[in-house]
């Protein structure tokens, strides 16, 4: 369990990134998936992540050091409708360049929100991410919304899509803000990562 988060610092370049050699964990999807109020479920904060009905909030790479021990990293969304285009290539820009350059990055966790099937955008960065050898996990998110068998379904339908052009489904968690759903099985998966670079 996490016991302690603190915002380090956000920042547009790569670069300005923190220098410690802390594992790093990114944090990404779509617009609007919940991705704030899934690290601030994480991470037992009200506001650690700051939330919004609108779209695109998260503009920055933000930095939060997690029990002194690694990085939980808030990406900005893509597929945002509201920006502009030449803000979203901006984006786009400096999203590639932190997955391509940082050397800390251990895993990249891919928001989704189960209740809909699966989206073009999502399933094309989860392709990127797999051509450059960056390890993801899908996080399924708004668990609350959907009955367990719809779930299920639509869970089936990612996998679906996926396994045409994959061996094997990547590592997935199903999540809830809400009623904190997922949480436990989460955190545990961060915690033995760490472990096993610990071990190395």
């Amino acid at each position: 369990m996490i016991k302690k988060a603190e915002f380090v610092m956000s920042n547009s370049q790569v670069s300005k990134c923190p220098k410690d050699n802390l594992p790093e964990y990114a944090f990404i999807g779509r617009s609007n998936v919940g991705k704030s109020s899934l690290i601030n479920m994480l991470t037992n904060h009200k506001n650690l992540a700051k939330t919004s009905g609108r779209p695109g909030k998260t503009q920055l790479i933000n930095h939060f050091k997690i029990d002194n021990s690694w990085f939980l990293v808030d990406l900005p969304g893509y597929g945002y409708a509201r920006v502009s285009k030449e803000t979203k290539k901006v984006f786009q820009q400096f999203i590639t360049k932190y997955f391509e350059e940082r050397q800390q990055l251990v895993c990249a966790f891919v928001l989704v929100d189960v209740r809909h099937e699966p989206q073009k955008i999502d399933v094309e960065f989860m392709q990127w991410l797999g051509e450059h050898g960056i390890p993801f996990a899908i996080v399924f998110t708004k668990a609350d919304k959907l009955k367990p068998l719809a779930i299920e379904r639509n869970i089936a339908a990612y996998q679906q899509v996926l396994l045409e052009t994959w061996e094997e489904f990547p590592p997935y968690f199903i999540t809830s803000a809400e009623n904190k759903t997922g949480k436990e099985e989460l955190t545990h998966y961060i915690e033995q990562i760490n472990k096993s670079i610990d071990n190395c």
